[in-house]
């Protein structure tokens, strides 16, 4: 199944890209499942996906939570929570 990835604000600073595309294993059937593909990763991608962070995430831009199904092609989001004034 193949992912669109987008990353907003600090997490696209951390990771060092605002997009990409991936390939994901048959078993990676969830939102979480991704978080946790990419946290798998090491380094600045487990620092700016870790669990317990603050994180949003959206799929075909709707916000969404970690059980959110994954369907091949489809565009996922993580960002930070946002504040205003």
């Amino acid at each position: 199944m193949r992912i669109n990835l987008k990353f907003f604000a600090s997490v696209r600073e951390t990771v060092g890209t605002g997009a990409e595309t991936v390939d994901v294993p048959a078993d990676v059937t969830t939102v979480g499942a991704l978080r946790a593909l990419l946290v798998a990763r090491g380094g600045a991608w487990a620092q700016a996906l870790a669990e317990g962070r603050a994180l949003r995430m959206a799929s075909n831009q709707q916000m969404c939570d970690a059980s959110t199904a994954l369907a091949d092609g489809a565009e996922v989001a993580f960002f930070p929570p946002v504040t205003g004034g």
